[in-house]
């Protein structure tokens, strides 16, 4: 069994009118596109900064494995995702980087930039020591931002309601009725829609280290600033 634990990102090729949709308004699809990117990038640096793990990224779509390598260099092993829809796409690829000889595996996205290292290392100890056999993060619309898992359960993502405040509560509810050991993590917010904007601008107003990437692209943003600021 590889020592390692295995941490993969999952992002999508932060292409115009296909990211951030929900954020046109105020934010046109170009600038919307180059926030994802943003969050990408910032994300990247943030896996870097976490040790003892071996790193990837499930990309999608299949044939964006160029751009990725071109942002990623050689941190981080590519793997595409497959399935139709999230759960089979998490599934998938939890399924693959266990049945590879990790002891567990932690997935996280992208749309949380502001997201503390602690967190991502508050997961990893839980898994590492063997105190829990599935760790969240929830976000407060429902869903996740993080999944950690120390052996393969495809259940967790069977029949869930995704994109819908419904997530975390059936997802605990699935590993509660398999008894399983699960770690919950600190609450956080993903940057999906024009309030959640708001939000990370004001957040990144107040602290000028974290995810230096969004905040130097949402500082250059004259157009959002036109419309409002949306931190004031």
């Amino acid at each position: 069994m590889n020592p390692q634990l295995a941490l993969a990102v999952m992002a999508k090729r932060p292409q115009a009118g296909e990211v951030k949709t929900r954020l046109c308004p105020p934010l046109t699809p170009d600038e919307a596109a180059q926030l994802a990117l943003s969050f990408f990038l910032d994300k990247l640096d943030q896996v870097r900064r976490v040790p003892g793990v071996a790193r990837f990224l499930a990309f999608f779509p299949p044939d964006a494995e160029a751009f990725f390598r071109s942002q990623t260099g050689d941190a981080f092993s590519l793997l595409p995702q497959r399935g139709n829809d999230l759960g089979e796409r998490l599934a998938d690829l939890a399924e693959r980087l266990l049945g590879e000889g990790y002891p567990a595996v932690t997935i996280v996205g992208t749309d949380s930039p502001t997201l503390p290292d602690a967190v991502l290392q508050e997961a990893h100890g839980a898994l590492a020591q063997d105190r829990a056999d599935v760790v969240l993060g929830p976000t407060d619309d429902g869903g996740y931002y993080l999944i950690g898992l120390r052996r393969p359960i495809r259940d967790l993502f069977r029949d869930i309601a995704w994109s819908t405040d419904a997530v975390l509560r059936q997802t605990v509810a699935k590993a509660e009725a398999a008894g399983l050991r699960t770690h919950i993590l600190p609450t956080w917010y993903d940057v999906d829609v024009a309030s959640d904007l708001r939000r990370l601008v004001c957040d990144l107003a107040h602290d000028r280290t974290s995810a230096p990437r969004t905040r130097a692209h949402l500082l250059g943003l004259s157009s959002l600033v036109r419309r409002g600021r949306g931190a004031e």
